[in-house]
Parts: structure tokens; C-alpha cells; sequence
């Protein structure tokens, strides 16, 4: 079982230190996927003048906005950091570098994708356009602090972490998530490139882990193997699923996540999706005519 954190009350727009270096403000959009709502971290000194880091601003929300703005005081945005551009995370960025001068990074957009399923609180943010395009491996410097930019492709093909180097801490987006499971959603969701990201933060040893939604994971080891293998049994259930005589995902679904709520569904036929173009690529299943939300699937 996942260690989840569930224990998370908010004060919406109130300015919460929660390490010596890092700040938290939460905007209000709670939802099935945005749980207590999208959380951005103010990282920097808390001095006056001294310069700061403004990680995911956001969705568009004036109150936000101003949130972030009373947050900082006295400081400066010297840098803002996007972890994707899913509609919850980036398109308060613009507005903030408006407000403040400083530029915004982030990884190169990816094509704009629709979802098979339709509808998903988690749009894809078109107009997003970063100042600088980060690839990975970056290093941001600050006044007193330093920041790696750390490429973990999976729930978006774009999703760039952020380590804080002073406290071994890793900004983990959506990539990791403390109350729920994360999302991959193909065609820009690859459950492959989760599993490898996933692994490559598991060898890292941070200390905490600070995800834009929910409460932070201070016991990373226990709870990303869990995470791991959580997906591993997921996998696992798809193939018995369809060893049971299951040809298509919505025949799936309703066993594989009978107790998550049904708002989800639409989700979770996603996250099938992407655990069986995972298979399929490895030859393990088949799916015809192609894995699609449509396809009958049977084993390779």
C-alpha cells in the first residue's frame, strides 16, 4: 500500500514557511486533480531584496496572483519555474513575469494533444511560452540558493523537477504525487518514460520530496517504492484482466479501480491506455487495430 498523506489543511492565499528555504501559497482550485488545489513555492531567503524562485504560479487566477505577489514582499522574483503546462500549473506564469521582470523556465511545450476521453481538467496550457528552454541537467543559481533542472517525462512529456541542492529536496510537480497516484494520460503520457523518471528520482536519496499538490513526502525511499510498485501491480492486473477473457478498457476499468472514485474513470482509462501501449511496445499484448481507448486487446 502507498503511504498517502491525506492529513492537508488549507488557508487558501495565506503565505505557509515550510523549510528554511521555501514557501508555500495555494490557489483556490481544488478538484479531483488538483486535490486541495495547485500549491506554488516561493524558494529563497526570507530577507529583504534577497532574490527568489517562483516554482509553478498557477492557473490563471487574479487572487492568485496577488497571493504570490504579498508572499514575496520585500523580495524579488529573480526566476520562474514551470514543471509543465497542464492548465493547473502554468498560465499564471505570463501574468507574474509581467508583473515582476523575470523570465520564465521551463521545458519546450510539446504539440498540442486532445485527449481521446475527451474532457480532462488537466488541459493542456497552449499559450504557454517559456523565456528559456530547459532540457535537463541545468543549474539555476539564485541568491543563496541553487536549483537543478531534472527532466522526468511521463505524466507530461514536457515535466521538468526542480532540485533544491541546500536541502537535497526535489520540487516533483505532478510527477509524484503524495495524496493519489499520478495521472498518465497518453498520447502526450507515456507510462515508459514514468517508469524510467521514476526510478531515476528513486536513486537520488532526497530527503523530501514537494509535490504542487498535497503535502510533502518526508520519507521518499518506503513511499516511491511503493509508488513503483504500485504501478507494477497495476501492470500486472492489466494482464490478468485480459488473461480473464477482458478484450477492450472499459471492460477493465470498473474491476481495476472499483474504489477509486468514479469521477476518475475517464482518467483511469488513460492510465490503462498507458500501461497497454507500455505492453504492447514490448510485445506482450496485442492490441488491434493499435492501442487505442477503442482497441481489443489480447495477449502477445
Amino acid at each position: 500500500m502507498i503511504p498517502f498523506v491525506r492529513d492537508h489543511d488549507i488557508d487558501y492565499g495565506r503565505r505557509y514557511p515550510v523549510s528554511a528555504l521555501i514557501q508555500r501559497v495555494v490557489a483556490n482550485n481544488p478538484g479531483p486533480f488538483t486535490y486541495t488545489g495547485t500549491g506554488t513555492y516561493i524558494v529563497g531567503r526570507d530577507e529583504a531584496g534577497a532574490g527568489v524562485a517562483v516554482i509553478d504560479p498557477g492557473p490563471f487566477d487574479p487572487a492568485h496572483l496577488e497571493a504570490i505577489l504579498d508572499a514575496v514582499g520585500v523580495r524579488r522574483v529573480s526566476h520562474i519555474l514551470v514543471t509543465h503546462t497542464h492548465s493547473d500549473h502554468s498560465p499564471l506564469a505570463r501574468p507574474l513575469a509581467e508583473r515582476t521582470g523575470a523570465p520564465i523556465l521551463a521545458a519546450r511545450p510539446p504539440q498540442v494533444v486532445t485527449h481521446a476521453s475527451g474532457h480532462l481538467d488537466e488541459e493542456e496550457d497552449e499559450a504557454f511560452r517559456p523565456d528559456v528552454i530547459l532540457e535537463g541537467g541545468e543549474r539555476i543559481v539564485g541568491d543563496g540558493w541553487t536549483i537543478e533542472a531534472m527532466a522526468t517525462p511521463g505524466h507530461a512529456s514536457n515535466h521538468m523537477a526542480f532540485v533544491l541542492e541546500e536541502e537535497n529536496a526535489l520540487f516533483c510537480g505532478d510527477h509524484v504525487m503524495g495524496w493519489s497516484t499520478t495521472v498518465i494520460a497518453p498520447p502526450d503520457g507515456d507510462m515508459a518514460d514514468y517508469m524510467a523518471s521514476l526510478q531515476a528520482v528513486m536513486v537520488r536519496g532526497f530527503l523530501t520530496l514537494w509535490p504542487t499538490h498535497g503535502a510533502p513526502i518526508t520519507e521518499p525511499a518506503p513511499f516511491l517504492q511503493a509508488y513503483k510498485d504500485h504501478r507494477l501491480a497495476r501492470e500486472a492486473g492489466v494482464l490478468a484482466r485480459i488473461e480473464a477473457g477482458d478484450t477492450t478498457i472499459a471492460d477493465m476499468v470498473p474491476v481495476l479501480y472499483a474504489a477509486v472514485d468514479k469521477r476518475l474513470w475517464p482518467a483511469a482509462s488513460l492510465s490503462v491506455l498507458a500501461h497497454l501501449g507500455k505492453l504492447v511496445r514490448e510485445g506482450r499484448v496485442v492490441a488491434e487495430p493499435g492501442p487505442t481507448l477503442d482497441a481489443l486487446y489480447r495477449l502477445g
